[in-house]
């Protein structure tokens, strides 16, 4: 399977809904880190890293 940018939110989404599960109490740590890696990835700055 080739994970492109698509794929990234659904598995970050993922991973986080499990760590927020297991440790509630890394949830505004997990939510800022997914806010600040989405916007990266809208603004493009990270297209050449994953792609």
């Amino acid at each position: 399977m080739l994970i492109t940018s698509a794929h990234i939110a659904p598995l970050v989404a993922l991973i986080a809904g499990i760590l927020i599960l297991l440790m509630p109490r890394l949830l505004s740590f997990i939510v800022a880190i997914y806010l600040i890696i989405t916007g990266l990835i809208g603004l493009g700055v990270l297209t050449k890293i994953i792609a």
